[in-house]
């Protein structure tokens, strides 16, 4: 049984694999260790690349998932896949200092610790020459994280850290899966205060491929900050279902106001077209964003949205009705269009969208 597990998520990292299982070659020699490389199903190769490494070296394994992406989530069954008693993750894209993984698991073992991470924000650590937008919204990740956890750690954006197999025995049923910060998810997981320990770094240069970082991946990290702030108790796909469900609001305003205002539609019409308009904007937020694992593509997007706007035909009756009625009792057309769009989201956000994206889900597998 290896004494410690390295997890490598991986996806689209193919020309960085090579260099990576060397690198971690050389600086764990002496030390008894796999590398558990989890392919989210690369279009370019790396789990095909993956396993032709392990051919040569026993010391790699691959699983490679089918219909599922998500780093957190790639970790996690990573680390269920291992029976060591130390697990390691690194990100494939050679921007983390392999160097530091003795370091690292040595101060783990010598200080009974459960978790030590590689900081870029204490010792020799720094965030090398990442752009001032990503240090900026590392440093706000950073605030953020105190929201839900008491852990006094530096760097708790980081993706590198070593852990013991008991801590993360401990908290496994209690993880997100959520993004790409599963650090975060760890420590705000756990149930009393972690022993944590920090190795500092010098954060590289990504030397091939894209960093993953988009709007996406930012709207996760809040989402899973969501779920731990309710426990659990709401699913944290409703936050992003608000979010959009704000922007719909927002955008279903102001096309009735435009209609109304300065076009000179009368009432009706003009509720009408701005809930149509809305409908389909709502449809391709929530399938780039709230249902991005399961998004539509090609004919399938005329088709979901043709369901979409049946599922929703009840809310946008409702929406009118109400709106319509508001209006004849001599309520400002402002308030009516409000309370109106308050009664189509309600249905929406907990039943229309969830119905559509569902049933994909279900194809799908």
């Amino acid at each position: 049984m290896p004494q410690l597990s390295v997890i490598v998520p991986a996806f689209n990292e193919r020309d960085n694999l090579a260099p990576l299982t060397a690198a971690l070659a050389s600086t764990l020699d002496g030390i008894d260790y796999e590398v558990v490389v989890v392919d989210d199903d690369s279009p370019d190769g790396t789990g095909a690349l993956a396993r032709r490494l392990a051919q040569d070296n026993p010391r790699i394994r691959v699983i490679q998932r089918i219909g599922r992406r998500g780093l957190a989530s790639a970790v996690v069954e990573g680390a269920l896949s291992t029976s060591s008693p130390y697990i390691a993750v690194i990100d494939a894209d050679l921007q983390h200092d392999e160097r530091i993984l003795p370091a690292m698991l040595a101060k783990l073992r010598a200080d009974g610790l459960d978790l030590v991470v590689g900081s870029r924000h204490t010792g020799e650590g720094g965030m090398g020459d990442l752009s001032s937008d990503r240090v900026k919204l590392s440093n706000a990740g950073r605030r953020l994280f105190h929201a839900i956890s008491h852990t006094h750690i530096s760097d708790p954006m980081s993706g590198y850290f070593v852990l013991t197999r008991g801590f993360f025995d401990e908290v496994a049923h209690s993880l997100s899966a959520i993004g790409f910060k599963v650090l975060v998810d760890l420590l705000a997981s756990a149930r009393r205060p972690v022993r944590v320990g920090e190795v500092g770094y010098q954060f590289r240069s990504r030397a091939h491929g894209d960093s993953k970082l988009d709007i996406v991946v930012e709207l996760e990290y809040l989402e899973l900050l969501f779920d731990k702030l309710t426990g659990g108790w709401i699913p944290p796909t409703y936050f992003l279902f608000g979010l959009v469900g704000t922007a719909g609001m927002f955008f279903n305003f102001v096309a009735a106001a435009l209609l109304l205002r300065v076009w000179g539609v009368d009432f009706f019409r003009a509720q009408a077209i701005g809930a149509l308009l809305t409908v389909a904007l709502n449809f391709f937020l929530n399938n780039a964003l709230t249902f991005r694992s399961a998004r539509m593509r090609g004919a399938e997007i005329v088709t979901g949205l043709l369901l979409f706007y049946v599922v929703c035909s009840i809310a946008l009756l409702a929406q009118l009705a109400v709106a319509s009625a508001l209006r004849q009792f001599g309520v400002h057309w402002a308030p009516a269009t409000l309370v109106g769009i308050v009664i189509g989201s309600v249905w929406n956000y907990t039943i229309a969208a969830q119905l559509v994206w569902r049933g994909h889900r279900r194809r799908a597998t």
